[in-house]
């Protein structure tokens, strides 16, 4: 017998990524007091404990770490179940890219113009996300393909054909102390404040946490921190900071990735044509 429903797990899910009842409450868009009973709810039911209450803050126990961690999976297997029974029953569908704003490495137009000479070509929607959910998207169905970077993103469950390969750059303030370097080692950046975020590079940091390519430069300008970045993300360093490259640090990746369960012939026309675009145009890439 199924214990919870689609519902109550989603506000579970809530007030575990929140940590706090009245931000969870606000992003499901109910009332706070009818979130604490559902949660209430549920606990009873399974007849574990599954947060630490207190005035002060909200922690999860180890059965409440467990239904997160495997709560979220049941919850993308619900959205990828109803996407997909959506696609069987649409013909013709479009085909869903998911990419971050500018992270493309000039590739996109190259790759969209040659898919659209497959005879079984469909209209190609375009989506952009934040830093830490494209593969979410992969995941759950809201897109079928994506543009990601390794090893940026979370590349478990996925299927994916590396497209670009580049070196990495530190962006610093014109006036920095290694603004007039040629290149820099990682071992240059010890001490200097880096951002903090999944999905962001070098997110370990102790700097702000930031949600993009443009706040990071404008967190940079201001001279709370220096980022390390692909250097496709930066092809135009706004005025007042210097792009400087990083000689030693990890290649990035740009991937085309899909779902790994997901064998539609429309998702692998899309994927073979990137293909032939990167061979065609492998001698222009930068990295």
């Amino acid at each position: 017998m199924i214990e919870l429903e689609t519902r109550e797990l989603e506000y579970f899910i809530a007030v575990a990524d929140e940590l706090h009842f009245g931000r969870a409450a606000v992003r499901l868009s109910i009332a706070q007091p009818a979130l604490s009973k559902a949660i209430r709810r549920i606990e009873t039911r399974l007849g574990v404990q599954l947060f630490i209450r207190s005035s002060r803050h909200v922690e999860l126990t180890p059965a409440g770490k467990a239904l997160r961690e495997h709560g979220r999976h049941a919850l993308n297997a619900v959205g990828a179940a109803v996407q997909e029974a959506r696609r069987a029953g649409a013909v013709q569908a479009h085909l869903r890219l998911v990419l971050k704003p500018g992270g493309d490495a000039g590739l996109l137009s190259g790759i969209l113009a040659e898919y659209a000479h497959q005879p079984d070509a469909r209209r190609v929607d375009i989506l952009f996300s934040g830093p830490v959910d494209r593969t979410d998207f992969l995941r759950d169905g809201r897109a079928d393909v994506g543009l990601l970077y390794v090893p940026f993103d979370d590349l478990d469950g996925m299927a994916h054909e590396t497209l670009h390969t580049e070196d990495r750059v530190v962006i610093v303030p014109s006036g920095h102390r290694l603004a007039g370097r040629a290149s820099v080692l990682m071992s240059d950046l010890e001490g200097e404040t880096l951002p903090r975020g999944k999905g962001i590079p070098e997110g370990d940091g102790t700097g702000p946490e930031v949600a993009d390519v443009t706040q990071t430069l404008q967190m940079i300008a201001v001279g709370r921190m220096v980022g390390v970045l692909p250097r496709s993300l930066v092809e135009t360093v706004p005025a007042g900071l210097v792009c400087v490259p990083v000689t030693d640090a990890p290649p990035s990746r740009l991937v085309l990735a899909w779902n790994e369960q997901d064998r539609r012939p429309v998702v692998a026309s899309f994927v073979a044509a990137a293909l032939r675009t990167r061979r065609r145009g492998n001698t222009g890439l930068r990295g």
